[in-house]
C-alpha cells in the first residue's frame, strides 16, 4: 500500500468514507491518513443541528454547499448560505442550526486532522446498537469536546 499523504489522491463528488448516525450522512473526504495529519474534511449531508460546544484540539472551518445555516461563534451569530464560510477557532464556543430542519450540505474542515474519528466512533456505536447518549459522551471526552448549555 502506498502512502496516500505523500502521493496525492482524488475523489469524485460522491466518494469518500461513508458514515451514518442519527439519521444524517457523513462523507470523509480527507483524513489524518490522507493528509499526513494536516487537516480533515467531512461532508455533512442533511446535517444535524449541533448544540453549543467547544473544541480543545482543533480549529473548524465550515463551507456551505447547500441550504441556509445559522452558526454561532462566541457572541456572534452568522447566517451562511451556499458558497459562504464560517471559521470557529479552537477554544471558542460555537453551535450550528439550519433554517430548514435536516436540509443542506456543508464541508467541515478541521485542523489538525483527527476529528473525523468522532464521526467514525458515533457511526460505529449506532451500528452496534449502543446507547447514543453514552456514545456522544465517550466521543466528546476522547476528542476534547465540551458541551455547553446541555
Amino acid at each position: 500500500m502506498h502512502d496516500v499523504a505523500s502521493q496525492g489522491y482524488r475523489l469524485n463528488a460522491d466518494e469518500g468514507e461513508r458514515l451514518r448516525f442519527s439519521g444524517a450522512d457523513f462523507l470523509v473526504k480527507a483524513s489524518a491518513d490522507t493528509t499526513g495529519g494536516a487537516f480533515s474534511i467531512v461532508e455533512e449531508i442533511d446535517p444535524l443541528d449541533t448544540p453549543l460546544h467547544c473544541h480543545a484540539n482543533e480549529d473548524e472551518l465550515f463551507y456551505v454547499i447547500e441550504g441556509e445555516h445559522i452558526f454561532r461563534c462566541g457572541d456572534h451569530e452568522f447566517h451562511v448560505g451556499p458558497g459562504g464560510t464560517m471559521f470557529a477557532p479552537r477554544g471558542v464556543p460555537h453551535a450550528h442550526r439550519r433554517i430548514v430542519p435536516r436540509s443542506g450540505r456543508f464541508l467541515t474542515m478541521t485542523s489538525p486532522a483527527g476529528f473525523e474519528g468522532f464521526f467514525r466512533d458515533l457511526s460505529r456505536a449506532e451500528a452496534d446498537g449502543a446507547s447514543m447518549s453514552e456514545a456522544y459522551a465517550a466521543a466528546a471526552s476522547k476528542y476534547g469536546i465540551t458541551w455547553l448549555n446541555r
